[in-house]
């Protein structure tokens, strides 16, 4: 009965909000979830299960989305404790040259300015800067081919088999994966705490430089919201992968491909739209009646 209850007020809810595609392989029925009319998602909340997934598991581009890939790989290779700034990284003449790109996020860096990887990897999640992720593909294997290389042995190590990484950026369409792939990911990637620490910075700035570079993740300390990463693009439509913390557990969650096909601002608060909607329909679930999680 509770469960008819629930999926009854589910309905009440997304009535007005358009059509709600099926829910298939859910591990936990009857979550009144808000899922997206359209692309794929996908939510797990940590000691309880898999809350659904919606949309096809056709791999799509995931745009910025890349760059929570490109840090995974950075700090398995150059790991840091909490608080340890790293090694100095050498911002190179194609990086600083890349810095105004048209139609690309990009961050101001200056040649032969010396940053710690600890700031770079702030600069590439937080405010997204693509320069910043070929930058550090660079740094680290000497060219942006072999570090890809590298991005897609690390996915199938993890299993993620409808994954195909092209770059480090995210900018090219050819860079695909689905909301499980990116949900295995993101699972991994939040397990290290300066990876955590990182994504949830509201802002960070460029070293000798006064400007403040936002998040591009407006959804940060809404409904428990502790990060991960947003992407933009034409083809690749809005994607956000999202983390939050709720009564101590850890809900991780994708979205892919909203707004597709139009223009990538308006992709993105597309997929900000649902991340926010579907973290607050979490947090009410379990922080309500019918939470699975004991009673506090």
């Amino acid at each position: 009965m509770r469960y008819v209850l629930a999926y009854l007020l589910a309905f009440v809810l997304l009535s007005g909000c358009g059509a709600v595609p099926a829910v298939s392989g859910a591990t936990v029925p009857g979550v009144p979830l808000p899922w997206p009319a359209e692309g794929q998602a996908t939510v797990e909340v940590e000691g309880v299960g898999n809350l659904g997934l919606s949309g096809g598991r056709r791999p799509v581009p995931i745009a910025s989305v890349t760059k929570v890939m490109t840090a995974y790989v950075i700090l398995r290779r150059h790991p840091l404790r909490p608080g340890e700034n790293g090694p100095l990284v050498t911002v190179d003449h194609t990086a600083a040259n890349e810095s105004y790109l048209p139609q690309e996020s990009t961050v101001p860096l200056r040649e032969g300015r010396r940053v710690r990887l600890r700031r770079m990897l702030e600069l590439m999640l937080v405010p997204s800067g693509n320069n910043v992720a070929r930058l550090l593909a660079r740094w680290d294997s000497g060219s942006q081919e072999r570090f890809v290389a590298r991005m897609n042995a690390e996915a199938r190590r993890l299993g993620m088999k409808a994954t195909t990484y092209t770059g480090a950026s995210g900018n090219e369409d050819s860079t695909v994966s689905t909301a499980s792939d990116q949900l295995r990911l993101a699972r991994q990637a939040m397990r290290d705490p300066v990876f955590r620490e990182v994504v949830s910075r509201a802002e960070t700035v460029v070293p000798g430089d006064a400007l403040r570079l936002a998040n591009t993740n407006t959804l940060l300390n809404r409904h428990g919201v502790i990060g991960v990463k947003t992407g933009s693009g034409t083809a690749a439509g809005g994607n956000l992968v999202w983390a939050s913390r709720v009564r101590g557990r850890l809900v991780l969650g994708v979205i892919l491909s909203q707004a597709a096909g139009t223009n990538p601002v308006a992709a993105k608060a597309a997929a900000l739209d649902v991340g926010g909607r579907m973290s607050e329909a979490v947090e009410r679930w379990l922080t309500g009646p019918d939470s699975p999680l004991p009673a506090r």
